[in-house]
């Protein structure tokens, strides 16, 4: 298939340019200190060596997430957490597993929403994966821009001038539609810019405005999903970081703090992690097509909020947690004496990781327990309207 000059810049390696990619990659200087790290033992000739072999009939993205990705994700499920489950039964409802969503989700990590998701897909029999949006404010290194590329990843350009947005905004929204109806891929896209630090997940209207550019909505088979951890690793950082802010409100992130909040994420325990597919929302597209745009976009992004909030696995700590904030014990049936010794030692301990001058642990400790209270506030509120 042609694909169209315009989406050079942003859109994954195709299958003609995946060989070279990965030669490039294993000349990457950085990249060869990464594999390093987990083979110090082999030579750097050897170690090429093993992994050219290991690429030996790889054509595709699909072929090189199968063969490469799929094996580490399941490593980091099995070490990383207690089980990752995916619950597909509303979306299957709806149509064949021939079809092509685009999945829009509450965003819990940098790197594993979407790969976590991959796997889950070929699990279930889906026939490919998801091509993903990542910001470019993470592609720091010139051998993780491969490496995304080759992952299926097409990129959101970040930190544009207010023209400059617009017409990014329209290309990848051209690109989006490009690649569900024409190269029939699934589509992974966040419902907003960047994590939300307090799980207080909310679709952001530019986001659906973003996917209208392309063309209709309906052809993009719109799935909220739901992404619900029993613990967040970098719970912590996410906490720090509100303390930067408060004290020093033109604080920014380094480059360094998106690294460690990569590592952490993916190397930190998460106990259990449910995903959570809903129908697609075309009924609803149809249903809201006489308000005003303006209208029709906030609603469509509240509908989207309550499918996502109802989709919620809530925990014992979530329950925990909205308990302490209150002062009372109106959620205890959902937890034991036994759960809120646990949740209790694992604040203690993700509270000492934060290292500042002048430590708010009042402060640290609130914005972490609002982070696990307000995906069981959001539940409650979307079941009761």
């Amino acid at each position: 298939m042609r694909i169209p000059e315009e989406f050079s810049e942003i859109r994954p390696y195709e299958p003609e340019e995946m060989k070279q990619a990965f030669e490039d990659l294993l000349s990457d200087r950085q990249f060869n200190v990464i594999m390093k790290g987990f083979a110090p033992w082999l030579p750097k000739t050897v170690r090429n060596g093993l992994l050219r072999l290991a690429f030996t009939g790889v054509k595709t993205p699909l072929d090189f997430q199968k063969r490469f990705m799929k094996p580490v994700v399941n490593y980091i499920i099995r070490k990383h957490t207690d089980g990752c489950g995916f619950d597909d039964a509303r979306l299957t409802g709806t149509g064949p597993r021939e079809s092509r969503y685009t999945f829009v989700s509450n965003h819990r990590d940098i790197v594993l929403d979407s790969a976590f998701l991959d796997v889950k897909l070929v699990e279930a029999g889906y026939p490919t994966t998801v091509e993903i949006g990542i910001g470019d404010n993470l592609l720091i290194y010139p051998w993780i821009k491969r490496l995304v590329r080759m992952n299926k990843a097409f990129t959101v350009r970040r930190g544009l001038s207010l023209r400059e947005t617009l017409a990014a905004s329209q290309l990848m929204s051209r690109y989006i539609h490009f690649a569900v109806t024409q190269k029939k891929e699934n589509i992974w896209i966040a419902q907003r810019e960047g994590r939300a630090k307090d799980s207080n997940d909310r679709t952001q209207d530019a986001v659906l405005k973003m996917l209208a550019m392309g063309g209709d909505l309906k052809d993009l088979n719109i799935v909220p999903l739901t992404i619900s951890y029993e613990y967040d690793p970098c719970d912590y950082l996410k906490a720090q970081e509100f303390q930067q802010k408060r004290d020093n409100p033109a604080f920014k992130k380094s480059r360094q703090d998106d690294l460690d909040n990569m590592k952490t994420g993916i190397f930190g325990y998460k106990g259990r992690v449910v995903y959570r597919a809903a129908a697609p929302i075309n009924a609803w597209i149809d249903e809201l097509s006489n308000l005003p745009k303006a209208d029709f976009f906030k609603a469509l992004a509240e509908r989207m909020d309550k499918e996502i909030h109802q989709g919620y696995e809530l925990f014992p700590c979530n329950y925990i947690a909205l308990d302490e904030l209150q002062g009372n014990q109106a959620n205890n049936a959902h937890y034991t004496a036994a759960d809120k010794q646990r949740f209790e030692q694992y604040l203690s301990g993700q509270l000492a990781k934060i290292i500042l001058d002048n430590k708010d642990e009042a402060f640290l400790r609130e914005r972490i327990l609002t982070m696990y209270a307000n995906p069981v506030r959001n539940k409650l509120a979307a079941e009761a309207k």
